[in-house]
C-alpha cells in the first residue's frame, strides 16, 4: 500500500482556497490530477494496480477514542495533526523494491512551488494477509 498524505491546508489550497499559502491555479491542480491518472493507468497496463481512493479533507472526519473507558467522538480537523492520511493506492508487485520504484515516481507530480514548503513524503507497507513476513 502506498500511502499519501496531505493536511487541510493542501486540500484547501488544491480547492483554490489561499490560506496559510496561495491558492493553486486551476492549471496546475488539472495539471496534478492528470500526472495522478497516468501514473494509475501505468499501473492498471502493467498489471500491478490493485485499488487506489482519495479520501475526503480532515475537515469531514470524525475521530473517536475511549476517555475513561467511554468513546469520545471529536470533528475534524485534528487540531494536534497537521498531515492525515488523503488517499491510498494498492499495487500487487514483485517486491517491496518495485514498490518503491513505483511510489518515487510520486516526486514528479507537478505542483506549485508554493506546495512543497514542507517536507514531501508517502509511504509503502505492506498489507498484513496472515502470511510470511515479505522481503524487505
Amino acid at each position: 500500500m502506498i500511502m499519501l498524505y496531505g493536511s487541510q491546508q493542501d486540500y484547501d489550497a488544491l480547492a483554490g482556497r489561499p490560506g496559510d499559502g496561495p491558492a493553486w491555479s486551476a492549471e496546475e491542480a488539472a495539471a496534478m490530477h492528470a500526472f495522478m491518472g497516468e501514473w494509475n493507468e501505468e499501473l492498471v497496463k502493467s498489471g500491478e494496480f490493485v485499488d487506489a481512493q482519495g479520501l475526503t479533507a480532515p475537515v469531514h472526519a470524525r475521530r473517536i477514542r475511549l476517555r475513561e473507558g467511554v468513546p469520545v467522538v471529536t470533528d475534524g480537523p485534528y487540531a494536534e495533526t497537521e498531515e492525515v492520511l488523503a488517499g491510498y493506492t494498492i499495487v500487487e508487485c514483485d517486491s517491496f523494491d518495485r514498490a518503491t520504484q513505483i511510489a518515487a515516481r510520486l516526486a514528479n507530480t507537478p505542483h506549485p512551488e508554493s506546495a512543497v514548503a514542507r517536507d514531501w513524503y508517502v509511504d509503502i507497507r505492506p498489507i498484513d494477509e496472515w502470511q510470511a513476513e515479505p522481503e524487505l
